[in-house]
């Protein structure tokens, strides 16, 4: 899955624009689209089955994503959720944010890349997972080793990173591994891999 969406930017890019799409999986306000900022950087900390794990988002780097998450973690979307598909070979990715569990699973609203053709998905990346362009809603992936072998198309925009301890926790979830459900190699991770909740930081 990989998600899109477009910000429009004026006066520095500070409005951004979410496209309502489908029915939410939780009930969620969407985020505002006005006054968003385009500097500076906020944590979260990520309560899951094997410990804490810490995000900080990057405001410059992708306001409209940040705005959204933001938005989305504070009315509790991603509490008590599963992240639903472990990739373990070639690429190593922890995609969690549908709180359904299936990966069909969004807000109820859409919007557009934030990508500039430096993408590059190393370790510690914390990226928007989508279906192509202008479909990012609230799935991501969690970069817990080197995922380089994305870079050829930088078609999910990063929006933040996480530090060793932070991957430490999300490899100690992937080394139980997946069921290989799904036809690309990747599937549903063994471990709960649950997230429980979402603060700030």
């Amino acid at each position: 899955m990989a998600p899109s969406g477009t910000p429009i930017a004026a006066s520095g890019g500070d409005i951004c624009e979410y496209s309502l799409s489908g029915e939410p999986a939780r009930p969620v306000t969407p985020p505002p689209s006005r006054g968003v900022p385009t500097s500076g950087k906020i944590s979260y900390l990520l309560s899951m089955t094997n410990g804490t794990v810490k995000i900080t988002l990057d405001w410059a780097k992708a306001p409209c994503t940040v705005n959204s998450f933001v938005s989305l973690a504070d009315q509790g979307y991603f509490d008590h959720t599963k992240c639903h598909r472990l990739a373990d070979s070639g690429i190593f990715i922890l995609q969690c944010g549908d709180p359904t569990g299936t990966g069909k699973g969004g807000p109820g609203y859409e919007f557009a890349n934030e990508t500039d053709g430096t993408e590059t998905y190393t370790e510690g990346a914390v990226a928007m997972a989508n279906g192509g362009p202008g479909s990012n809603g609230s799935q991501f992936f969690l970069v817990w080793a080197d995922s380089s072998s994305l870079n050829k198309k930088r078609n999910f925009t990063i929006f933040g990173r996480m530090g060793k301890a932070s991957r430490d926790v999300i490899a100690s979830m992937a080394a139980e591994g997946q069921d290989g459900s799904n036809p690309d190699g990747t599937g549903r991770p063994n471990n709960p891999s649950e997230i429980l909740t979402v603060t700030r930081a």
